[in-house]
């Protein structure tokens, strides 16, 4: 259409050629952010805690308003927010923690994993003056407990031979007994009780469900510990944002070095700047 535009001479459309090609970049900007979010449980829902740290009641009013800056992220975002924790405290929220639903949630959130850093006069200091506040914030993703558990035919090896020990002539005369061997895990189970072979298979499949649901089980509780040890190697000196209103108004990623001068955007929930700015950051390390 603009070639056309050039060609013809005519000025006429160039606004909408213009408001299209803005609509156009808008689309591929959030289709390539998506992009970003290829890791594994980017897709999941997360819980979300934040933590007071230094700064007694400041810190603690602090944690109400990130509190406050994600829920109205998330409302902004059309997901659900359910408070799993909550402890209150003098001045506002010690600790809490939120389980958010949406798509991609954990994917977006764990951008702010990290020590976030607020520096304010202080409402609560009679003689006015400047304050410095510390609050954890952790997201980890919300792992389904609730495994279905899928056998597919082509990863069984199924051996059949001549069960051992008691049970009359006929166990020990015919290959009636079972071992089934699951490939990808290496996981071997084997079953010889019954005279029939089909119900020895059948129970035989039933124990490989139930050792490859604990399988499935056990690496996901190795993914929550290691979510946990990355929570526990946050130190206070390790600030990965920093509030600022006053003596002037900035909030600034210290990843990124992305920033605003609008604080009171960010603090009614305006942070995907911030996030965009670090997916791309970790994806081209730049």
């Amino acid at each position: 259409m603009q070639q056309l535009v050039q060609e013809e001479k005519d000025s006429s459309v160039e606004e909408e050629i213009r408001n299209s090609f803005l609509s156009l970049e808008e689309r591929f900007e959030q289709i390539q952010i998506i992009e970003f979010l290829s890791q594994k449980y980017d897709e999941a829902a997360a819980f979300l805690t934040i933590h007071s740290g230094a700064g007694g009641t400041e810190a603690c009013d602090w944690v109400s308003m990130l509190m406050r800056m994600y829920l109205r992220w998330a409302e902004i975002h059309e997901y659900k927010v359910t408070t799993i924790d909550l402890l209150e405290a003098e001045g506002g929220v010690k600790s809490v923690t939120l389980e958010i639903t949406g798509d991609y949630a954990f994917g977006f959130l764990k951008a702010e994993t990290g020590i976030h850093r607020l520096v304010r006069i202080s409402p609560f200091d009679s003689n006015q003056r400047r304050h410095t506040s510390f609050a954890s914030v952790f997201a980890s993703p919300v792992i389904d407990d609730d495994i279905e558990i899928e056998i597919k035919p082509d990863e069984l090896r199924i051996d059949t031979y001549r069960a051992g020990g008691a049970g009359g002539q006929h166990v020990n005369k015919t290959d009636s007994a079972v071992r089934i061997t699951h490939l990808p895990t290496g996981i071997v189970v084997q079953c010889q009780n019954e005279r029939s072979q089909f119900k020895n298979k059948s129970t035989a499949m039933k124990v490989l469900k139930s050792r490859l649901y604990e399988h499935v089980k056990k690496e996901q509780d190795a993914e929550k510990l290691k979510q946990e040890k990355a929570k526990k190697d946050i130190s206070w000196g390790n600030q990965i944002r920093s509030y600022v209103f006053h003596p002037y108004n900035m909030v600034k990623d210290h990843r990124t070095k992305y920033e605003t001068g609008n604080t009171q955007a960010v603090m009614d929930g305006k942070i995907d700047g911030f996030i965009e700015e670090y997916l791309k950051f970790t994806w081209t390390g730049e």
